[in-house]
């Protein structure tokens, strides 16, 4: 085992995710900060409180900025009106395009009104056949997963606390589990490199986001690897998972998938300096239910290798409920969790009926549930969270959403402050326009869609998406998780995104 270094919690987790761009060694992985409440002011202090800034636009036309922001392939952009709909400027904007994560923000509003902003992720322990008497259980022990896309190690721990406290010791019977609620997806998008931690599996039985901590250190001239399922308090090892560290340079990370376990490798290499990432789990209701023994074993509780079957439902001996539905889409708008959209999408779409079979399906529900509420009718996303570069929308279509959404009242108030930058990318927080929106970054593919209004203006709904697939599609395999010429690009694609606000805030606001 290696020293424990990293003092986790379910923030730091969600944090991790952000990091997955930094590095293919590094950890694998952009909440709403409102405005205080205006407070009564005297006519003479208002009088001297200094006029708000003015918004300076970038020079020149709308076709000077494109033609300036030098970005290779196509770009479809509109801003609205928010309060009439009415175009303020548009160029493309039926041209269908990849949306990345600004897909999230309708998977938003999908799960919202279909489950509820209360709704909330249910992990149960059961007994089905029998109580626990003197210490054992005299039936079967079920762990029920219920969907939860952000269940973590230390909620595992305090329903095994649970189980201790109330006497458990040894099952007579079998230990299932039942993972059904949701269809099990062995990754988002196959088309990313094997070890993204953004591209986990998807099912009803998740753990830590499907990642699994891997750490790698240097003893005696020897490389030492180890992986775990670590929160803030334990360490607990993994047995269905393992790693080794092979001589090669290349591919850095290999993975199989057996009937009993998955097996990655490693470029011995890739390791000269001790250092840690989360890689993907592929089997997420084996890895919990693993993970879950070893934390009753720590306790003095031993139970049976799994079994995975459905079951009908048992006396609940301990749960963990998830935060309100509300909460977590809010954690998934700021950190860009795909397998929270995922989980959230696949829940909703079961709601309504019938069941789906996977992400595919899941997201053609959906598709259609926006066009019939809100008018939208162009989208064609193949899953929840963008990260399928085969899902498109026209720029015209997400505004439109995002138009409808906006009466509503929800979603502005979830999506994250968009910071506006100087020209050496510092934020500025005296920027005159605030920004509410959603950001979506794949290789050479740049997206942003939301809400803008200049204090005291009139606000503005707006789509901006960027892809040069020709590019992509020319590095896609690259192991790097960053190709070469990707950084420079998407660097392009945000300075032109905050051109076009600046330039509609001084034209409307």
């Amino acid at each position: 085992m290696l020293p424990d270094r990293i003092q986790l919690s379910r923030r730091g987790v969600l944090t991790g995710l952000l990091a997955s761009a930094a590095s293919p060694l590094l950890a694998n992985a952009p909440l709403r900060s409102p405005h205080p409440p205006a407070r009564p002011v005297t006519a003479q202090i208002a009088a001297l409180a200094p006029a708000p800034e003015a918004v300076r636009p970038p020079a020149g036309s709308l076709a000077t900025l494109l033609e300036r922001a030098n970005l290779s392939g196509e770009t479809g952009l509109i801003a609205l009106d928010a309060e009439t709909g009415a175009v303020i400027e548009e160029h493309r904007a039926d041209l269908r395009m990849p949306p990345a994560s600004t897909a999230k923000a309708v998977t938003t509003l999908y799960a919202l009104q279909v489950l509820g902003g209360e709704h909330r992720f249910v992990t149960r322990v059961e007994s089905r056949g029998g109580a626990i008497e003197g210490g054992t259980l005299r039936g079967d022990l079920v762990l029920r997963g219920g969907g939860d896309p952000g269940l973590q190690t230390a909620d595992l721990a305090r329903m095994a606390d649970e189980l201790i406290e109330r006497g458990l010791r040894r099952i007579e019977g079998r230990f299932v589990v039942d993972d059904r609620v949701l269809p099990a997806v062995a990754q988002i998008d196959p088309a990313q490199p094997v070890a993204a931690g953004y591209n986990p599996a998807v099912g009803g039985l998740n753990l830590n986001f499907n990642r699994v901590h891997f750490g790698w250190d240097r003893v005696d001239g020897r490389i030492r690897v180890a992986l775990d399922a670590r929160s803030e308090r334990e360490v607990p090892g993994v047995s269905v998972i393992g790693i080794e560290a092979v001589a090669r340079d290349l591919p850095v990370y290999t993975h199989a998938v057996g009937a009993e376990r998955e097996d990655w490798t490693v470029a011995a290499s890739a390791l000269a300096q001790p250092g840690s990432r989360w890689l993907p789990v592929r089997r997420p209701g084996a890895y919990a239910a693993d993970v879950f023994r070893v934390l009753l074993a720590a306790r003095g509780c031993q139970i049976p290798a799994p079994r995975f079957a459905a079951v009908e439902p048992g006396a609940v001996l301990a749960e963990y409920r998830s935060l309100p539905l509300n909460a977590v889409l809010r954690d998934m708008l700021r950190y860009s969790t795909n397998i929270t959209a995922e989980g959230v999408g696949l829940a909703a779409s079961h709601r309504l009926g019938p069941r789906v079979s996977g992400l595919e399906p899941s997201a053609a529900r959906m598709n259609g549930w926006v066009a019939d509420r809100y008018g939208a009718r162009g989208l064609a996303l193949q899953d929840h969270s963008g990260l399928s570069e085969g899902s498109r929308i026209a720029a015209r279509d997400m505004a439109q959403y995002l138009l409808a959404a906006r009466r509503e009242g929800q979603l502005p108030g979830l999506l994250r402050q968009h910071p506006m930058r100087d020209a050496n990318g510092r934020e500025l927080a005296s920027h005159p326009v605030e920004v509410r929106a959603k950001t979506g970054t794949l290789d050479f593919v740049s997206a942003l869609a939301g809400y803008a209004q200049v204090r005291g203006g009139r606000p503005i709904v707006f789509t901006i998406f960027s892809a040069d697939m020709r590019q992509r599609r020319a590095t896609r395999g690259d192991e790097s998780e960053r190709p070469n010429g990707a950084r420079v690009w998407t660097g392009r694609a945000r300075s032109l995104q905050q051109d076009l606000i600046e330039r509609w805030s001084a034209l409307h606001g």
